[in-house]
Order: structure tokens, then sequence, then C-alpha cells
């Protein structure tokens, strides 16, 4: 079995490669379709707001082995509470009930009945006055959560395109990067929606998160393209789109290492504090960060790249340039703008002038490496 250790080298020096660049159609097919089943899951089963979101009072009850969500409603609807409350088990001993706002009676103060019902299921529950909180949220303050979440996220957006655009000095960079992310939003949303976890503040810090480590690991495939495509027009070996692939390929070890780093850690928040300790603050995070970062890393690899690629592949310099090559290759149909190398999965079967023990498309050794130019003494 070959090593972790030489399977990279192999693919850092082009021994070993995969044509991931050049099977991007597949790619697009395969996001486009998750987008769609996720926009699908949201808009049937949609998401499940917190308290954060929607307002409603919360009540947290200790202490207790009565988890049944019997008796929570059972008190409600003695205050005219229509909505069948939420009732959720924290741990081995602690209930959350999570309601809408309660009808305050003439006479009475909100904090007056905050205070009689948290009393009422202290007896219920049969715990004590101190074992019962309550926190109410007002419909209002969940909207300028809301609208403050939508607010960052499109900053965030926007920022990034500027910073991408400034850093490659190349706007396709910069799309292809956006669109990277927004399908890494939608997709964990979509997920996020399957499962049926509360979306609280912290899911949001959560997916704002993983936008950042989406950006992080397309910016170090994207430099690796930059390094490799530098000095494209000097040579007439390699196209433009087989350079990227190759880039893609000498970091996917990096790539699928970071994220098994990244992952473990956020895995063991989320099964065993989450699942096993019933940490809610800790799953809704912990979730949003454990799908963000394994879609985020596959998009990073079979999604950003790709589209830089497509955009580029437009270029009238960058087209011509592929035209050469494949004329300097002899290869059929030279006039024709084909992006990918024929051994490569483009599916066109053009003749190739090379010897028996060369495989057209496949780079061998550090001899098709980019070269970088000598600096004069």
């Amino acid at each position: 079995m070959i090593s972790l250790a030489k399977f990279g080298n192999e693919l850092y020096t082009g021994e070993r490669s995969y044509p991931i660049v050049q099977r991007r159609k597949w790619w697009f097919i395969i996001a486009i379709a998750a987008m769609a089943l996720s926009g699908l899951i949201v808009a049937t089963i949609g998401l499940n707001p917190g308290i954060e979101f929607r307002g409603g009072t919360e009540f947290t009850i200790t202490n207790t082995q009565n988890h049944s969500g019997d008796k929570a409603r059972e008190v409600l609807s003695g205050h005219d509470v229509k909505e069948p409350p939420r009732v959720s088990t924290v741990g081995n001993s602690t209930v959350r009930i999570q309601t809408e706002n309660i009808p305050v009676p003439e006479g009475k103060t909100s904090g007056e009945i905050l205070r009689e019902v948290a009393d009422e299921l202290g007896a219920a529950y049969g715990v004590g006055e101190a074992d019962v909180t309550s926190n109410s949220v007002g419909p209002s303050w969940g909207a300028d959560v809301s609208k403050k979440a939508l607010q960052g996220l499109v900053t965030f957006m926007v920022l990034v395109t500027i910073v991408m655009a400034i850093y490659f000095r190349a706007w396709r960079m910069g799309l292809a990067a956006i669109l990277a992310l927004i399908h890494d939003v939608i997709v964990t949303v979509g997920i996020y929606a399957l499962v049926g976890f509360e979306v609280t503040p912290a899911s949001v810090i959560g997916l704002l998160t993983i936008l950042g480590y989406s950006l992080y690991d397309t910016v170090v495939v994207f430099d690796k393209v930059r390094e490799n495509t530098e000095h494209l027009f000097d040579q007439y070996e390699d196209t433009y789109e087989e350079r990227a692939n190759l880039a893609v390929n000498q970091t996917l070890v990096r790539s699928i290492n970071t994220s098994i780093v990244g992952i473990l850690p956020v895995g063991s928040i989320l099964f065993v504090g989450a699942f096993l300790l019933g940490a809610g603050t800790l799953r809704d995070i912990a979730l949003a960060l454990f799908i963000g970062m394994i879609v985020s890393t596959a998009s990073s690899i079979f999604i950003a790249t790709p589209l830089e690629v497509q955009f580029r592949n437009r270029e009238t310099k960058i087209a011509e340039h592929t035209r050469q090559v494949r004329r300097h290759r002899g290869e059929e149909d030279a006039g024709e703008l084909v992006g990918a190398h024929p051994a490569t999965g483009s599916g066109h079967k053009a003749k190739v002038e090379t010897s028996p023990d060369v495989l057209p498309g496949q780079h061998l050794g550090n001899r098709h490496q980019p070269r970088k130019k000598k600096a004069r003494r």
C-alpha cells in the first residue's frame, strides 16, 4: 500500500494526477443538484428557528427526573397559550420548554405572569422555585436578529469579492470563490433543515465561521494556480486548464489533512458534547461547523478551481494559447477550442504524437513542473 507521504509527493510532482478540472461538468451537475435538493428541503420541511428568531418565552427546569411534555402543555393551556410548546431534554436532569409569548390579563404585568407560570411548572415537575428560570424574547427583537444575520452574510460576501479581486488581480477568481461560498451556504442550510436542529445565533456564528474556512482553503488552491500559470505564455507544453488541474492535485492532500484536523474536534463536540451530554448551544454551532467543513472542502477542490478555469477558458488569450498547445502536440482539429486534453476524460479522440511510454495529458515528474525564471546576477 502506498504511503500518504509518497502519494502526496507523486501528486505534487505530477507523476500521479487526477483529471478533476477536466471533469468539471460532472462536478457542476452534482453541485447544482445538491443546491436544488437543499432548496426543496427548506421549502418543504422548513427551518426550525429558535426562540431568538421567532420570539416567545423559554422556561428551563433543572434537577428534575420527569421529562414529560404533557405537564408543560397542561400548565400552559391554562394560560390561554394556543401553540403547543416545544419540550426538549437537555442532559439527564434538565427540561427546556419553549412557547409563544404568554398573554397578559388585565391588571397583571408580564413579569407577574412569568413568575406565576414558573411556579406552576416547578410544582408540576416537583422542583423548587430556584430550579425554574424564564426568558422572554419579543418578536421585534427576533426579527432584528434575523436582519442583522442576513446583513452580516451579505457584507461578508461583498468584502470577500473585493479582497479576492485585489489579491489575485483577477475578478474571475473572486467570482468563482463567491459562487463556491454560495454553494456551501445553500447545502449547509439544506442539511441543517433536514436534521431539524433549531437555528439559533450560535448556528449563524457557525455558518459564518465555515465561510471563512472555505475561503481560506480556496485561496490556498488559487494561490497555487496563480504560481503554476505565472509563465503560462512562455511555453507550449501545457494549457491553462492542465496547469490549474496540477495545482488542485498538488494541494489535494493538504486540503484533506486540514479538513480531517478540523473535523475531528468538531465531531467530538457534536457527538459527545451534544448528543451524550445534551449541550444545546454546542450542538447548534457544532452541527453547522461539521457540515460546513465537509462541504467547503469539497467545494474548494471540485467547484472553485473548475469554475475559475471555465471563466478563464473564455478569454481570447487563453483560448489562443490552448489552440497553440494543441497544434504543438499535433492533435487533430486544433482549430477548435477544447480545454481538456484527450486523455483526461474530455471525450475527444485526437491523435497525439508521443512515445509509447508517455500517456497524453499526464505530467511525468519534475520536468513538467512550471519553471520559474532564474534571477539575473
